[in-house]
């Protein structure tokens, strides 16, 4: 079952706009230099537009990776979706991993396990961390074991997510 309103974290628009900077502030200050930031997709999207702007990165790589079905519903094992980023030819390439949370962390350990080994160095950077995530990221803005409301997701879709569904739904 789904928290409660008032059991939220909530994150407006404004609210991410600083997190996000204090977020690529936390991965400058630690002299680590990126050359790809690998967007986990859809969240991590957003986060990771944001610190390529405040890291001049222009190299942002995205993976889509199908974990949640809903809310606090989810698959028994995060799945990779096509296409997957070639990673050939980046030995040498440091790579920071975005995404919005560490709920459980097996979609950041999954992204995490293709990138070992194929890339020199690959470190994880999240909004937000919950103390029972399997893996830890090396740059977090907020600790929480609280559902999060982000901007990008707490308002419905405008479309049904049937496939033939193309009518705008009724607010």
């Amino acid at each position: 079952m789904a928290p409660g309103y008032d059991d939220r974290e909530t994150l407006d628009w404004a609210r991410f706009g600083a997190a996000t900077r204090e977020l690529a502030a936390a991965v400058a200050d630690d002299a680590y230099r990126p050359d790809i930031i690998l967007a986990i997709a859809r969240g991590g999207l957003f986060v990771a537009g944001a610190l390529g702007y405040a890291l001049s990165v222009k190299n942002i790589y995205v993976m889509n990776v199908e974990y949640y079905t809903g809310v606090d519903e989810r698959l028994p094992l995060p799945v990779v979706l096509p296409p997957v980023p070639d990673l050939v030819d980046l030995d040498s390439a440091r790579v920071l991993v975005a995404d919005d949370v560490a709920d459980t962390g097996h979609t950041l350990a999954l992204v995490h396990e293709l990138c070992t080994g194929k890339v020199a160095d690959v470190r994880a950077a999240v909004l937000y961390q919950k103390p029972h995530s399997v893996i830890a990221s090396e740059y977090v803005w907020a600790r929480t074991d609280r559902w999060i409301a982000f901007p990008w997701s707490s308002d419905p879709p405008v479309v049904g997510s049937g496939a033939a569904d193309g009518a705008r739904t009724a607010t």
